[in-house]
């Protein structure tokens, strides 16, 4: 076996040219799939990375009425108990209407999201508080943050302007309350509340007539993948309440499932791209065997089997398939280090959420090694077909 092994070395790297062309094919293959995981699955987290800490939470709590009517203090506080829960905080939803007057023009934009925050503990459980560029987060029940695209779309507001929020409470009647512009947010991405304005839940509740009501709990985690434990818990807990408690991955569902299905498609594309330097392989191989001829021929005269020829072949594969998925993996994982330091973006906007899954890292080297060596086979089986006689008439 060991020599078998330094025959298919030496003949290989005879054929320096054609060992790079084949190595060159394995290492495309494998590269072109770290790319799109790198860009796609790091997009995909990075959405996901975004709603977690803007909107949902790792446990998004709500209730199966619409709102939930039991003390939003007391839920909070059974969620900080917990050692996996780093935060929780409250959050309403609405929409509302929105005149300003500026310049002497008169603004207006209706069906504006409206989301209301407990300010002390929304900055503990989400980084939308980070995402303001001028001014600062709610902080008064008189104050409002706009999103960027608001206040563009009302007439260019700024940190100090002052507008008119119109909302219908749950008895059908018009809310109409003064507020004070202290903040512009905006996201990378454009996934936090940029479409959006934030108040202070209290007002937004007197404005609503939903006194002390909530529309869910935010819940954020030290440890994300204790979201399942931690929503189990929390729902045995309150067996008798109708809370419907979901992970991020339920929670935004809808939002991901297509991006899903995106993905699974550019993968197999990618995994399509590796079956073509599979074929790349196979004419190399086929090169090298009618290159060999000669070599075959002596090999066959001296009393080499047809298994042995064969083996030799296979073995030239895996030299190939080894090379290919040891340097394509190393380049793989060099271009995942540039995007995870250099923290690159989507669009120069959203950053990518660039992570090493080393289970498909090992995976697609695996794959390509296994691909190097079956491409192998039909070269290796043409090159026992040949006779010591017709290989010999080429000397």
């Amino acid at each position: 076996m060991e020599y078998r092994l330094r025959l298919a070395k030496r003949m290989l790297f005879n054929k320096k040219g054609s060992l790079i062309g084949a190595v060159l094919a394995v290492t495309i293959g494998i590269l072109v799939i770290h790319v799109n995981f790198v860009i796609f699955q790091g997009l995909f987290d990075a959405i996901v990375r975004d709603i977690s800490n803007y909107r949902n939470g790792n446990v998004l709590i709500t209730d199966e009425e619409d709102y939930i009517d039991k003390s939003d203090q007391a839920l909070v506080s059974w969620f900080e108990r917990i050692p996996y829960v780093e935060a929780a905080t409250p959050r309403l939803s609405s929409s509302a209407s929105i005149n300003m007057t500026k310049f002497g023009t008169l603004h207006e934009e209706t069906r504006i999201p409206i989301v209301g925050v407990d300010p002390f503990r929304d900055i503990q459980a989400s980084t939308v508080h980070e995402t303001i560029t001028d001014g600062q987060y709610v902080f008064a029940k008189n104050s409002i943050v706009l999103g960027s695209n608001v206040a563009r779309d009302i007439g260019g507001a700024e940190v100090g302007d002052s507008l008119k929020l119109k909302i219908v409470d749950r008895y059908g009647q018009d809310q109409i309350r003064r507020f004070v512009v202290t903040g512009i947010a905006q996201s990378p991405g454009g996934q936090g509340f940029d479409y959006s304005v934030v108040v202070h839940i209290d007002t937004l509740r007197d404005m609503m007539n939903r006194n002390g009501e909530s529309g869910s709990i935010m819940v954020k985690l030290n440890d994300p993948t204790k979201a399942d434990d931690v929503k189990n818990f929390f729902l045995a807990a309150f067996p008798n309440d109708d809370f419907i408690a979901e992970t991020i991955e339920e929670s935004a569902e809808e939002q991901l499932a297509g991006f899903r299905s995106g993905i699974a498609m550019i993968n197999m594309i990618g995994y399509f791209g590796m079956m073509s330097s599979a074929f790349a392989i196979v004419t190399i191989q086929m090169m090298l065997v009618n290159g060999k001829t000669r070599e075959i021929g002596v090999m066959r005269s001296i009393g080499a089997t047809r298994k042995d020829i064969l083996v030799i072949f296979i073995f030239q594969g895996m030299i190939i398939g080894a090379i290919g998925a040891g340097v394509g993996t190393a380049a793989g994982l060099g271009y995942t280090f540039y995007a995870k330091e250099t923290k690159m973006s989507f669009n120069n906007s959203l950053p990518l959420e660039v992570s090493y899954n080393w289970e498909k890292i090992i995976q697609t080297a695996v794959m390509s090694f296994i691909l190097a060596i079956i491409a192998s086979l039909y070269p290796s089986y043409r090159a026992t077909k040949l006779l010591p006689v017709e290989a010999m008439r080429t000397v």
